[in-house]
């Protein structure tokens, strides 16, 4: 078994993400109650279940994301900047966006941009934009992260996780591009504590992923 890097608090980096469309409030109950017992920053959820998380959460430590134009980012720039607006006036405090990517493959730059801004402007929040790295070429992963980070985005987000997930060689791309201007999330088929501290290593600040508790579990084991 590989040796453990201590420097790392792997509960730090958890965004708990519950994001089944087959997900109950009882699942998402138990999810806010592991956030609190494990020291997890931040639950990701879909909209629907923003308010009943942020009760769950009172008083807590725990930030609410919710994630908006999911999974594909196609939806219209309105109706993305409303769901974000509901979001917030729910508790939000944290929007996970899914960019259009048809309108990167088409060049349409300006308008993923605005879209983008305008929510990052009109919400005052934390917007993370996922950019879904596994369905983009190399120039194209430049491009979407340099708009982001011109539309003011937080993070930078490598996949929504239903199109492949996140890889070292991606996070150490954003972390170049980023140049510690912004965080660094990555998502998508992190199982394993190993997987996911390489991650960190390369760049991630953020880690979302539905087995945080599983990560903890074998870090407890490895200094066990």
């Amino acid at each position: 078994m590989a040796r453990p890097n201590t420097d790392i608090d792997i509960a730090d980096y958890i965004d708990h993400s519950l994001l089944d469309p087959l997900a109950t409030t009882e699942q998402l109950a138990k999810y806010c109650n592991q956030a609190d017992q494990y020291g997890f920053p931040t639950v990701c959820v879909y909209p629907t279940f923003v308010h009943q998380a942020v009760e769950l959460v009172r008083n807590k430590r725990i930030q609410v994301c919710s994630v908006i134009g999911f999974p594909t980012g196609a939806t219209t720039s309105a109706v993305k900047l409303y769901e974000a607006q509901e979001a917030v006036e729910n508790g939000a405090t944290e929007l996970d966006v899914m960019i259009n990517l048809g309108w990167l493959k088409e060049g349409k730059t300006e308008e993923i941009y605005q879209e983008i801004a305008q929510i990052c402007e009109e919400t005052g929040q934390t917007v993370k934009t996922i950019l879904e790295m596994s369905l983009l070429t190399e120039t194209e992963k430049q491009l979407a992260a340099e708009i982001c980070l011109d539309a003011g985005a937080s993070y930078l987000k490598t996949s929504t996780g239903w199109s492949g997930g996140a890889t070292v060689e991606d996070v150490a791309l954003l972390k170049k591009i980023a140049k510690g201007r912004v965080g660094i999330k990555a998502s998508g088929g992190i199982r394993s504590l190993e997987q996911a501290i390489a991650l960190i290593e390369a760049g991630a600040t953020r880690i979302g992923t539905s087995r945080g508790v599983d990560l903890v579990r074998q870090q407890k084991e490895q200094e066990s």
